[in-house]
């Protein structure tokens, strides 16, 4: 027994580390996939600011469309700015050498970010950049330091510094800690506006993570119910047949 608690705890030693390895404070993203509104909304946002860079190359625009409620008319005319054709699914021009060229290293692709990092990230992430001149585009994101990519969303939301208290940290010795952001200049949405983009923005990412997540959670309802009766039905049968031994 002592061997099987040794063995157990050696194997969640990784995630007890990471569970102590801090981070930035990630917020509720608070999304909803059954409001298409919102959806719609997050996929308006990801085609003008994010698709130039960042490809989605797992989502078809004719899936998303039936998906959001769309037609592929509208999806075309609304969503498609390129020569893509309705079939095709979300890649980008730029080559991955021009990328490294340009950034340092290819924009990720965003098909299964929500998956890998959670929407509470992307949506704590979204709304993190700050000014930072030592930063090669002039801006840096508490939750992703010394992140590579522009702020694209700065018209929407405007520009804010980070404010940073000294705390003693294990040890001994003071470091800076994020206390606060503080706005420099007005952007073009108030900043509850601006967090309804990054919400709407976080679940169309969330939805092109796992396109069909709505339908199998929809699906997972009737699963359960179907084996709470199956139990029933099963545990009847096993009294039928062992009635003579019992």
């Amino acid at each position: 027994m002592n061997k099987l608690i040794f063995a157990l705890l050696l194997a969640l030693a990784p995630m007890l580390g990471l569970a102590a390895g801090g981070g930035a404070h990630l917020d509720d993203a608070g999304i909803d996939l059954g409001d298409q509104a919102s959806l719609q909304r997050g996929a308006k946002y990801f085609m003008n600011y994010c698709l130039s860079c960042h490809s989605a190359k797992f989502q078809r625009y004719n899936r998303m469309g039936k998906d959001l409620g769309l037609t592929d008319e509208e999806v075309i005319n609304s969503l498609m700015f390129t020569t893509d054709k309705i079939g095709d699914t979300m890649n980008i021009a730029m080559t991955e050498a021009k990328a490294t060229e340009w950034f340092g290293s290819p924009p990720p692709d965003l098909s299964v970010i929500s998956r890998a990092r959670g929407v509470d990230w992307i949506y704590t992430y979204l709304r993190s950049f700050y000014l930072d001149d030592k930063r090669p585009f002039g801006v840096n994101n508490i939750v992703f330091p010394d992140v590579a990519m522009p702020h694209v969303l700065w018209e929407l939301q405007g520009a804010q510094k980070a404010v940073f208290k000294l705390e003693k940290g294990s040890s001994g010795k003071d470091v800076e800690v994020f206390d606060h952001f503080e706005p420099v200049t007005q952007g073009t949405l108030s900043a509850e506006e601006y967090d309804q983009v990054a919400r709407d923005l976080t679940a169309f990412l969330s939805y092109i993570g796992e396109p069909i997540q709505m339908e199998r959670k929809r699906l997972g309802v009737w699963v359960l119910l179907f084996i709470a009766v199956f139990f029933v039905l099963a545990y009847m049968l096993k009294k039928e047949y062992w009635k003579d031994i019992h």
